[in-house]
């Protein structure tokens, strides 16, 4: 395996190879990865996302996977490299961690089977792919603003090619302490798949990243925890969360929201309503769930039979993982990345 890393050599952005605790410029200047300034391994033309693909997330949402993997898309601008500034924008309260493994396309690649995908396969990088969950409401479905922010898709610190996907463990750490912790194996659609899926419709040329997904425990974070993703064989990719200069501007747009699907969301498996029922907030509606409504679960409160059995129906169903009609479980579920 072969890892390379875009870094800034006298202010300019350089490809250099790593060699131990050095990395090495074409034309032989060095730098010490400690004392590097990292950009991004690549620049890419898009970055597409795969949405649920971890069973631990699945499993944690109550939810069940749809027939074939869906996907959104993350802004270039969203990029910036390991050891770089994640911003909450001032106003903002629900911004979560995402560890995940980025897919580097190396060559065009269009129509291709999986069994070949591999081929146009650059190499791999350590992905964060953030979520600002206050303006889920405003952008369910889409997951533009949700997603899409500037500095919410960290990638780096370098690409590594040669690197076997199989059975690798992946973890993501909050000031040191360890919030994520599966392996690849957990993945129900793998690397290959993931390329041959987006490029039957998609043209992906070099450069471009695709984000495999994340297992359970997303949870929210704060200004001033530092936030590390670790891949075994892909290295360690490390950003400090800080606060936007500015605030959302209030005079254009939705505002950011603090509803149950934002809050939902951002708590994962530890919502309080998690299995009991469907959450409430602008954003619900654009999902469908087979859980009962705030309404049924309040007639079960209130001793209504009928309600109390619904309520425990769903709630027995969403437990156990069964039910038709759970497809996109309880709002969250079917777009919750």
């Amino acid at each position: 395996m072969t890892e390379y890393r875009r870094v800034l050599v006298d202010g300019y952005p350089t490809l250099t190879e790593r060699r131990g605790d050095e990395l090495i410029a074409g034309d032989g200047r060095r730098v010490a990865i400690a004392d590097a300034v990292h950009l991004a391994p690549v620049e890419p033309t898009k970055i597409i996302c795969i949405h649920l693909n971890y069973r631990s997330r699945v499993d944690e949402f109550m939810t069940k996977l749809p027939a074939a993997p869906t996907y959104f898309h993350k802004p270039i601008t969203a990029l910036c490299g390991h050891g770089a500034d994640v911003v909450r924008p001032e106003g903002c309260d629900w911004l979560n961690y995402e560890g995940e493994i980025a897919i580097v396309i190396g060559r065009t690649c269009r129509n291709v089977s999986p069994a070949h995908a591999g081929d146009y396969i650059a190499g791999y990088s350590v992905a964060n792919d953030y979520g600002l969950h206050d303006f889920r409401d405003t952008d369910a479905g889409s997951m533009l603003r949700v997603k899409g922010s500037d500095t919410l898709c960290p990638v780096g610190p370098g690409l590594v090619t040669d690197w076997d996907f199989r059975g690798n463990r992946i973890q993501t750490l909050v000031n040191g302490e360890v919030r994520q912790d599966a392996t690849t194996d957990e993945m129900e659609w793998d690397m290959h798949y993931i390329v041959a899926d987006i490029a039957r419709t998609i043209t992906l040329v070099p450069g471009d990243i695709l984000l495999s997904g994340t297992p359970a425990n997303s949870r929210t974070v704060y200004p001033g925890d530092v936030v590390s993703v670790a891949v075994e064989g892909l290295g360690e990719l490390t950003n400090t969360i800080v606060t936007g200069p500015t605030p959302i501007r209030d005079d254009v747009g939705a505002q950011p929201s603090d509803s149950e699907e934002v809050r939902s969301t951002a708590l994962g498996g530890d919502w309080e309503y998690r299995g009991i029922r469907a959450p409430l907030g602008p954003g619900a509606k654009h999902y469908e769930s087979a859980l009962p409504s705030p309404g049924a679960a309040g007639a079960a409160a209130s001793g209504d039979r009928k309600g109390q059995a619904a309520a425990t129906g769903a709630a027995a169903t969403a437990e156990t993982g069964g039910g038709e009609d759970e497809t996109a479980a309880t709002g969250a579920a079917a777009t919750e990345a």
